[in-house]
């Protein structure tokens, strides 16, 4: 079983930064792919970013060129740093963790980012 928490969530003027974190604890988090996942009010779910197992880095091209995501794997965390902040990224932010034995997505609840213009 793998628990995920994320910090770092907030508000933001449209053009600023903001970093989040997803904490895992349970599991062999070095052997999972790591992703966030956003939802907007009204909205589906939208894969953001995903980093492998093995570090390769996928983006969503609503947010290539200003989201990077990165991972830890010493301390079994996982950020996204979010750059030129747009009004359209305002969302509650998922952290999950793709377990590949077993096909599993584990999910944490989620951390609100609110951008204004």
């Amino acid at each position: 079983q793998v628990q995920l928490v994320e910090s770092g969530g907030g508000l933001a003027r449209a053009g600023e930064s903001l970093r989040l974190s997803c904490a895992s604890s349970g599991g062999f988090f070095e052997y999972n792919d790591m992703k966030w996942f956003r939802q907007a009010p009204g909205e589906q779910r939208e894969l953001v970013a995903t980093i492998t197992n093995d570090g390769e880095e996928i983006y969503a091209d609503s947010v290539k060129g200003r989201f990077f995501i990165s991972r830890n794997n010493a301390k079994s965390t996982v950020s996204l740093q979010m750059a030129c902040l747009k009004p359209e990224d305002t969302a509650v932010y998922f952290c999950s963790a793709y377990v590949h034995f077993g096909d599993v997505h584990y999910w944490g609840k989620g951390t609100q980012v609110t951008v204004s213009s």
